[in-house]
């Protein structure tokens, strides 16, 4: 399989107008009102389409990204974009730069009922894939049998049902999940988690997912900016000596695991999806994803400098 059919586009960028990736406001419009958003995600969904790529990936937590999607496929009328959505944030940041909240975790039956309805009313078909958003080790999720049977219902009606994670406990949270059946069932047949070249604590547990037939994706590949804005010595040289980018390195790292089934691009303009997509043909040597593999941080190190990027 070639590594644009291995890509998808994130609209985490795209479908509001504050979020906490680095590098994003010389990319965006300069007036980040609804109708210049949907222009530039029609922009790069176009960009991303010509070259290739048909996967997409959204959230209820998006602000507008499932409209816009929906908006680009009924404009285009293309049939043949897998997309996948998330459920268990709501986006409470009012179209806001400043809003105190932008968006609130809720994993219940209440939140998943009232977002899957919403989900199935602005995308013009189910989505092939939904998932609960930032699954964590300690979700209520993994005590509530009428969360976990209203998502088997899911199943049941075709959908593949599949979950994200985030934090320092990735692993423990991955492999917990993949045990949960109901009615003897595997309830998650998908995982999405965050992979780069500085957290990389999960990368055992998605390999043990991919050999068991669940689709794994890679999410953060460029670390949320930090990659890219302020690279580490190590990926300037190597992006340097390659004649490319910073984020082709990442991601090109990223690609290189055999277990990633698909990797997640978020850029914020069609000048970033083109830096991203340079990665597709890139490959890296074995000396390049050894030097790489040493810049690893801790788990919680990693993700509580996260935790301290601002919305912007």
């Amino acid at each position: 399989m070639d590594n644009i059919t291995r890509t998808a586009v994130g609209l985490a960028s795209l479908g509001r107008p504050a979020y906490i990736n680095l590098g994003r406001e010389s990319e965006l419009p300069v007036d980040r009102t609804v109708d210049a958003m949907r222009d530039a995600t029609f922009a790069v969904l176009d960009r991303a389409y010509d070259a290739g790529v048909r996967r997409v990936d959204v959230a209820r937590s998006y602000g507008r990204a499932e409209e816009f999607l929906a908006a680009w496929l009924a404009a285009r009328g293309h049939a043949d974009v897998t997309v996948s959505s998330k459920w268990g944030y709501a986006y409470v940041g009012e179209w806001r730069m400043d809003a105190a909240v932008h968006e609130v975790k809720e994993h219940s039956p209440a939140r998943f009922r009232a977002q899957w309805a919403e989900t199935r009313d602005t995308l013009p078909t189910a989505p092939a894939l939904y998932q609960v958003h930032s699954l964590t080790s300690d979700s209520p999720l993994f005590e509530d049998d009428a969360l976990q049977q209203a998502l088997a219902e899911l199943v049941d009606a075709g959908v593949r049902v599949g979950f994200s994670t985030s934090g320092p406990t990735q692993a423990d949270t991955i492999r917990r999940a993949l045990e949960l059946t109901v009615d003897g069932r595997q309830l998650f047949t998908a995982v999405q988690s965050t992979w780069n070249v500085l957290e990389s604590s999960a990368g055992l547990a998605l390999a043990e997912a991919h050999r068991a037939g669940v689709l794994v994706q890679l999410k953060e590949t460029v670390a949320n900016g930090r990659l890219v804005v302020d690279p580490p010595q190590v990926v300037a040289d190597i992006a340097r000596a390659r004649g490319t980018t910073p984020d082709a390195v990442a991601l090109a790292a990223a690609y290189a695991e055999e277990w990633a089934d698909v990797v997640l691009v978020g850029p914020a303009g069609v000048a970033q999806l083109e830096a991203n997509l340079a990665a597709t043909d890139l490959r890296l040597s074995d000396d390049d994803l050894e030097r790489l593999a040493e810049l690893r941080e801790s788990p919680r190190e990693y993700w509580a400098r996260r935790s301290q990027l601002v919305w912007g």
